[in-house]
């Protein structure tokens, strides 16, 4: 019975690993501004990004993924990009995908849904937590707290509202995973 186990948990292993590992084709690019044992300060550029709040987290994703996956006015397949952002605007909670940086608002598709819309995410200067571990809501809240004290110790200027930035797949394990906790900021040079 423990071989049988053992093996299971091998050729389980052994399946899941190579998932774990795939990343999307590009990352939003950044320049690290500071860094310290805790956090860093990021600057970042305007780039664009699709997203929806109509619905729950599932649906949210879905609706995304359908739209890079051809559901648009050209039916063209888009490359997954990462992170996946979420961030509550208006009382919703809003999905971001961000697109590929070959786009830019003339040759973006136009979404077939009307949940789906392009928005121009505002570049500048963005405080990041990096942790692992499971995409929880109790996880993330954790490490927005810890970066929302950090960052009043150090009276650096919030303003925004806390943003969750996944990078992996659900199959990636959690001790791998990438998660982010972030903040828009008024941070001067």
């Amino acid at each position: 019975m423990k071989f049988l186990k053992l093996n299971v948990l091998i050729f389980c292993t052994l399946l899941i690993l190579p998932y774990s590992m795939i990343m999307a084709n590009e990352e939003a690019k950044y320049e690290v501004i500071i860094k310290n044992e805790l956090y860093e300060i990021r600057k970042y550029l305007n780039r664009l990004a699709v997203e929806t709040s109509r619905a729950g987290i599932d649906s949210n994703f879905r609706k995304l993924f359908n739209y890079i996956s051809g559901r648009n006015d050209t039916q063209e397949k888009i490359a997954m990009t990462t992170p996946v952002t979420q961030v509550e605007k208006n009382g919703s909670m809003t999905m971001q995908f961000y697109l590929p940086s070959k786009f830019n608002s003339d040759t973006v598709p136009k979404p077939s849904s009307t949940d789906v819309s392009i928005v121009n995410i505002e570049g500048g200067y963005y405080a990041v937590i990096r942790y692992s571990g499971r995409a929880s809501d109790s996880n993330f809240t954790k490490h927005k707290e810890i970066l929302e004290k950090e960052l009043k110790i150090n009276n650096v200027t919030i303003i925004s509202a806390p943003i969750r930035a996944t990078y992996d797949s659900p199959f990636t394990l959690p001790m791998n995973r990438r998660n982010e906790a972030m903040f828009k900021v008024d941070y001067q040079q």
